[in-house]
């Protein structure tokens, strides 16, 4: 089965049990605070998750472009990814567990023919707070699976949420495929990462809400949420040994082979892989219509860390300069007719990139100065410091074997244990900072943050009324302390337009006008000339708010219901943030 027609399956399967198609949002999250990149298919839901009314209805279904790094390193296995496809379906306080578990049963079993005894299921344990789910559990029963199909795990395992400190949560089970490797030990089971089992569908029940003092209790309102991996599940069913082995990725492997001419084998799988995954995810983030370029710091750091980690693998193959833009634009031309952003913005992907390997391709010479010199000053015990190695490969991008080496041709050893171990606290201290941002907000509605949301309308519609109608919106983040906009302009902004900017939204605001919220088609949100990212599936319905002679913008929420609510806005900051990109951050008063 070609990915295309398994996706299509799946809308089908859901659309036919009456559900209503939403396209795929895009991959920055829109003002959210909380994540960098859209990790999940249920992270655009969030505000009808929580109650609010979806303008299609109560059961929908989608694929969604989706980006995550806490398990980068993990790239180059069987299955892990950062950019992937997240196929999901949701209902929105209509079925729950035994339609959602009976529907993704038929569909793994009916539609894509997957045997039955290779199928293994996990189910919430239960704890002190909360009871076991044994609900779940019998549903599975009774579609016939046995028991010892069936496992019991605690909330680190089959439990989801609340995204913040308080909210919606509940139990979830998890589906997985027995891959038929032997066990790793008598008491292997889904949680291990031995690859014997490969995890495919999690369903998510809402039921529950978690408290300000720590205690759950049940909603009024339950909530289904699941999320299915296309590229995991294309492996699956069509019996290859890696989600790389793949119709999504024959045409990239091909491109590099055709560029390098190195083969994709035992021996270079690790090199491939790595170049194929990272060269996807960033071409998705260029080429998504909010997409960023890379920087320093937030979405921007991301990419500029995937590309050069890319590049380091190139390198290594002896790639030809601007490789990556070359492999960039087979994905482009392979993807476009699902993702058409991808068309849209190709000359911004391929520009970026180019733009990135030739800055790179200097550090890593400066880079390399660096590793002789301190090779050249080593100590009688001939050993190069954990720290050391470390630093050229956090810094200048040296990955450890690059360094062994460079040290091996000098008769010196590097301390690998202690490298291992610095990495291993960077990584920690990587997912410990992504957990806590999770954490943060990505549910927060709060006054706060409502207002700051209601205030980016009015910033973008007065920089488009100074600058000109060219400036666009390329990503936001909203704390409760501020609000940080960033938009496409290719000169810095004069102090006398911030003043200008400043004080058209500070007369929205004293003018007191109500925020209107109106639902229409994209046809009708396109003629009345509200701003937003357009889908390329017209029929679909969105929300519109308006601020009526100052801002009429497509958005999901939170906001304020008049402008009097907001305070006083003031800027704080313009700056770079990246080519073509400005950077302003402000507060309310």
């Amino acid at each position: 089965m070609y990915a295309h027609e398994l996706r299509n399956s799946y809308i089908k399967f859901f659309v036919d049990r009456g559900h209503r198609e939403i396209p795929s949002s895009s991959i920055i999250p829109e003002n959210d605070s909380s994540v960098l990149f859209t990790t999940a298919g249920m992270h655009p839901l969030v505000p009808y998750l929580l109650g609010e009314k979806h303008p299609l209805g109560k059961k929908l279904v989608d694929f969604q472009k989706c980006l995550r790094t806490d398990d980068i390193d993990e790239v180059s296995d069987a299955s892990h990814l950062t950019f992937f496809q997240m196929l999901g379906n949701w209902s929105l306080g209509d079925y729950f567990k035994r339609e959602s578990i009976t529907m993704s049963h038929e569909f793994l079993t009916d539609v894509l023919k997957i045997p039955q005894e290779k199928i293994f299921v996990t189910v919430f344990a239960g704890d002190d707070s909360v009871p076991r789910d044994d609900e779940s559990a019998e549903i599975w029963r009774g579609l016939g699976y046995r028991d010892d199909q069936i496992f019991y795990f605690g909330k680190k395992e089959n439990w989801w949420g609340p995204a913040g400190l308080t909210g919606p949560c509940g139990p979830d089970t998890e589906i997985f495929y027995d891959t038929g490797k032997d066990k790793c030990s008598d008491g292997c089971s889904p949680a291990c990462n031995c690859g014997k089992y490969v995890e495919i569908w999690n369903n998510v029940f809402m039921e529950y809400t978690k408290n300000s003092d720590g205690s759950f209790s049940k909603m009024p309102i339950k909530n289904v949420d699941t999320g299915l991996g296309l590229e995991r599940v294309l492996s699956v069913i069509n019996g290859a040994p890696s989600v790389f082995d793949t119709d999504l990725f024959a045409p990239i492997i091909e491109k590099i082979e055709a560029l390098t001419g190195v083969k994709y084998a035992e021996d270079t799988l690790t090199q491939y892989r790595i170049v194929a995954d990272h060269v996807r995810a960033a071409t998705f983030v260029l080429g998504d219509d909010k997409g960023v370029a890379p920087a320093n710091v937030d979405q921007g750091y991301i990419v500029r860390r995937l590309i050069r980690r890319a590049y380091r693998f190139l390198v290594q193959m002896n790639a030809p300069p601007q490789t990556m833009s070359k492999v960039a634009e087979v994905i482009i031309d392979n993807y476009c007719d699902v993702y058409p952003e991808l068309a849209r913005n190709r000359e911004f992907v391929v520009k970026q990139l180019n733009r990135e390997e030739e800055i790179f391709s200097r550090t890593l010479e400066q880079g390399l100065k660096i590793a002789t010199k301190y090779m050249e000053n080593i100590g009688e015990d001939k050993l190069l410091n954990a720290e050391i190695a470390f630093k050229l490969y956090d810094t200048f991008g040296f990955p450890l074997e690059l360094t062994q080496e460079l040290a091996e041709e000098k008769g010196i050893k590097v301390d690998i244990a202690g490298f291992r171990a610095l990495f291993a606290a960077h990584q920690e201290k990587s997912r410990a900072g992504a957990a806590q941002k999770f954490k943060g907000g990505l549910a927060d509605s709060s006054e706060e943050t409502t207002k700051l949301h209601t205030a980016t309308h009015l910033l973008n519609a007065a920089l488009r009324k100074v600058l000109g109608d060219s400036v666009s919106q390329r990503g936001s983040n909203i704390t409760p302390e501020r609000l940080r906009f960033d938009f496409s302009f290719d000169r810095k902004v004069t102090p006398e337009e911030l003043r200008e900017v400043e004080n058209i939204v500070n007369l929205a605001i004293n003018a007191g006008i109500d925020v209107v919220r109106e639902e229409m088609s994209v046809e009708r949100a396109k003629a009345s000339g509200a701003v937003g990212v357009f889908t390329d599936k017209y029929d679909e319905i969105v929300k519109v708010y308006t601020v009526e002679g100052y801002s009429a913008e497509i958005c999901g929420g939170p906001h304020v219901s008049n402008t009097a609510e907001l305070g006083a806005f003031k800027i704080q900051k313009e700056e770079s943030s990246s080519a073509g990109v400005r950077r302003i951050k402000a507060v309310l008063k």
